[in-house]
């Protein structure tokens, strides 16, 4: 079985799609799938599609979604049976062997197969531990990599209850920590105006990302653009006063204070003051 939620939500047994068309029997599957050979309460799949007041029919109806998605699986299944000789010779799967019961709960056994979330976690966390190694090119390859797992918003086309809108944030949070990683490995290997396009964008995505401001100063500041990073530092603390309350951090201004005292050499990474190393590793 083949898994995706970071973007569109798409459940493949052997290439045969088992994703439902109908909005709750959707939320059943993608919280399944998210959490694939795992067991996932009872109690978590109600919360999700009722959120906390639940009918009394609740576990009866989820029983119903329940034998709707064993019915997709077992139409898949037995199309996979059809198509391919060899797998009239092994123990043919049920529908009941890949969405299993289980005390308290049910399972969504993928076989063995992919997870684009698992993937992204493996790729993402070795790209990290590099990141701590100092090993730049590599952690950005990786990152890089884990980030283009990526199609849009995790379960983009699912009307998401409570346990999904939590996951979907969760998830939001994970790539977002990737990025930043990424991005960080790619200042470090002086590919900063490389990076201004892809920053310009994501600064007006994320209006109070400190973090993202600060690299798209420096990549402005490195390219010889230090008045546009210093208009974005102004135009971040603008935001931030005016809709949080909040100054920026004390990184920041310490940012932005290195790049208005700077050197002509300092952008290039010279070793001296605390604020010269700020600008030359972000």
């Amino acid at each position: 079985m083949d898994i995706q939620v970071l973007g569109a939500l798409a459940v493949r047994e052997r290439g045969v799609s088992i994703t439902p068309t109908a909005p709750k029997p959707r939320r059943v599957l993608a919280l399944l799938a998210l959490h694939a050979d795992q067991v996932v309460p009872v109690s978590a799949l109600i919360e999700e599609l009722w959120a906390g007041e639940p009918p009394r029919s609740a576990r009866t109806t989820l029983q119903t979604y329940v034998l709707q998605l064993r019915a997709l699986i077992a139409t898949a299944l037995e199309q996979v049976a059809q198509d391919g000789a060899r797998e009239a010779a092994r123990a043919p799967r049920t529908a009941k062997d890949v969405l299993v019961t289980l005390p308290g709960g049910y399972l969504l056994d993928s076989h063995g197969g992919t997870s684009d979330v698992r993937e992204f976690d493996r790729l993402a966390g070795t790209g990290h531990r590099a990141m701590d190694a100092g090993d730049f090119p590599g952690a950005a390859r990786l990152l890089r990599e884990a980030l283009s797992l990526w199609s849009g918003p995790a379960f983009a086309d699912v009307q998401g209850g409570v346990q999904l809108d939590m996951e979907t944030r969760r998830l939001e949070e994970t790539r977002l920590c990737a990025l930043d990683q990424r991005i960080d490995a790619d200042l470090r290997l002086g590919r900063h105006r490389e990076l201004i396009a892809e920053l310009t964008v994501l600064v007006s995505r994320y209006r109070t990302h400190e973090n993202l401001h600060g690299q798209f100063m420096l990549a402005l500041h490195r390219s010889g653009r230090r008045g546009e990073a210093l208009d974005v530092y102004q135009r971040l603390r603008a935001t931030l006063v005016r809709e949080l309350g909040l100054e920026p951090s004390a990184a920041l201004r310490g940012l932005q204070r290195s790049m208005l005292t700077a050197v002509p050499d300092a952008a290039a990474g010279t070793d001296g003051s605390a604020g010269d190393r700020l600008l030359r590793v972000g």
